[in-house]
């Protein structure tokens, strides 16, 4: 039975030691140490021994036992670290490589728009005013000649915080402020980009969005000067060949008023489907200063004159860039700015 140990040991270490896999580790514990291994069928032989044999006997199997199951488990190990290192080692990541350089940011569409159309009318002679977003009733609406009671006021579809005070619909509450701060001093001539505010949202509207108004008041303005500075600017912005045209119209703060289109870009003028056939845009209102407008802004109507006019830059982006939807310049998405 000694002779039978030692040859079941030396196979059971060599098996464990070629061992490949954990496995094949399983296979071979079950083997030699399972219920119907090789070591426990010679331990069921110890019965025929005698009792002076059998504790002897008994020691040795255990050892035979103990030697087995440590090679295992060292063999196990050692399966474990390997495979362990293996994949180590094809997870690697090489921080050497180089990685993802940060994309630089550029002008928002809406930003390079603005700033052509003030370095227009900067060039015609124009500076920049500006005024607050949270605006009075009264400048937003009573000095531009649109009562509490006016019915024009339903057009705006504004943002009130109280009786007195909203955000501003328009940036027209910016000409109010600088002729009041002139005290009649001449001549006024502004332009006033801004952020304004209505109750609108779809394709085309948006209900924050961006407009330049522009205000000129001296002596001797007539709409001839309007209709020049407003055929200048559309030739700039727009390509050389533009012409434009006035069409009569009502503001509540101008007397005459006129809506301004611009020849088709498209199609010159010829008809097509973006200016819908007839060969003509919109694309801002305009006209003289209202007399009203001017006496509550302590100007004499009788001793000057002036014209307005306002535009939306989003309107005159989405012309100029091709853009069929106001929501497309909102959304953040960097492709699409990145097109421009």
């Amino acid at each position: 039975m000694r002779q039978q140990l030692a040859e079941i040991e030396a196979r059971a270490l060599a098996a464990v030691a070629a061992a490949a896999s954990a496995e094949q580790l399983a296979e071979l514990r079950v083997a030699y140490l399972g219920k119907k291994g090789e070591l426990t069928a010679v331990s069921r032989m110890m019965g025929g021994l005698s009792a002076e044999e059998r504790p002897a006997m008994g020691a040795l199997v255990n050892q035979t036992k103990d030697k087995v199951e440590q090679a295992l488990s060292a063999r196990m190990a050692e399966l474990r670290q390997a495979e362990q290192a293996a994949r180590l080692a094809a997870e690697t990541i090489d921080i050497s490589l180089p990685g993802r350089a940060p994309q630089r940011g550029s002008r928002h569409i809406l930003s390079l728009v603005q700033e052509q159309i003030e370095d227009i009318f900067i060039g015609l002679g124009y500076r920049i005013a500006e005024g607050p977003e949270v605006e009075y009733d009264y400048f937003a609406f009573e000095a531009l000649n649109l009562p509490p009671d006016h019915p024009a006021r339903d057009m705006q579809d504004s943002f009130y915080f109280s009786e007195r005070m909203l955000l501003r619909p328009h940036t027209s509450p910016v000409q109010v402020r600088t002729m009041q701060k002139m005290q009649g001093e001449l001549p006024v001539k502004i332009i006033s980009p801004g952020v304004v505010y209505r109750r609108d949202d779809d394709a085309t509207h948006s209900p924050m969005f961006h407009q330049v108004e522009g205000l000129l008041i001296d002596k001797r303005v007539t709409f001839a000067d309007l209709n020049g500075t407003l055929l200048a600017f559309a030739r700039q912005m727009f390509g050389e060949e533009r012409q434009i045209r006035l069409r009569p119209s009502y503001f509540p703060f101008t007397e005459p008023s006129a809506e301004v289109d611009i020849s088709c870009f498209n199609c010159g003028g010829a008809g097509c489907r973006l200016c819908k056939g007839t060969g003509w845009i919109e694309i801002l209102g305009s006209g003289e200063v209202h007399p009203h407008v001017l006496e509550m802004s302590g100007y004499d109507p009788e001793a000057c004159s002036g014209f307005a006019f306002g535009m939306g830059i989003e309107r005159v982006a989405m012309l100029k860039y091709g853009i069929t939807d106001m929501r497309l310049l909102f959304d953040n998405d960097i492709r699409f700015l990145h097109s421009f």
